[in-house]
């Protein structure tokens, strides 16, 4: 017997399964969660960090002019050093994020769901190349440049847990 029949044979039941079951996609027609399209407003953001987790959740649910719902945040980062060279020159970064967030009916105030989500990601830090006259000063832009870009990833997949949780528990808060 081929791989593929085998896979066929192994995935169909499964298919099947899941249909028989009343598994309805959350996003999908008249799913829980396809009422979330834009109906919900964020905070407006404050600083860098702010904007682009805003801006990523506003991909995913849409930008809303009449919300019936309203997200709150507080992002909490640190950096740490995890790259050391013998020389003891601080080469790699990580930034660890924390996003504490709540939902709230846009009306009344009263919280529908609220959590928090953490992950991290990191840079390189840019090296000052000493041997050339003057010194190759490039390194601070380079490294200025990954931190920025580290912060922006980061943010993106705060964004993205925080929209995976609203979308997973939508059929328990949702109206």
């Amino acid at each position: 017997m081929s791989l593929s029949r085998r896979a066929f044979g192994l995935l169909f039941p499964l298919a099947f399964a899941v249909s028989a079951c009343g598994f309805t996609p959350a996003y999908g027609p008249d799913g829980p969660a396809e009422q979330l399209r834009v109906q919900v407003a964020m905070d407006a953001p404050e600083n860098r960090r702010e904007f682009d987790l805003v801006q990523q959740l506003e991909l995913r649910l849409g930008h809303s002019t009449a919300p019936v719902y309203k997200l709150s945040y507080k992002i909490d980062t640190v950096q740490e050093g995890v790259g050391v060279t013998p020389g003891q020159e601080i080469v790699r970064i990580n930034i660890f994020g924390k996003v504490q967030f709540s939902l709230a009916d846009a009306v009344t105030g009263d919280v529908l769901i609220s959590g928090s989500t953490d992950t991290f990601t990191g840079y390189s830090v840019g090296a000052v190349d000493a041997t050339t006259i003057p010194p190759s000063t490039n390194a601070t832009i380079a490294t200025l440049s990954a931190e920025r870009d580290a912060n922006r990833r980061l943010m993106v997949a705060l964004a993205d847990q925080i929209f995976t949780r609203l979308i997973a528990t939508s059929s328990v808060w949702l109206r």
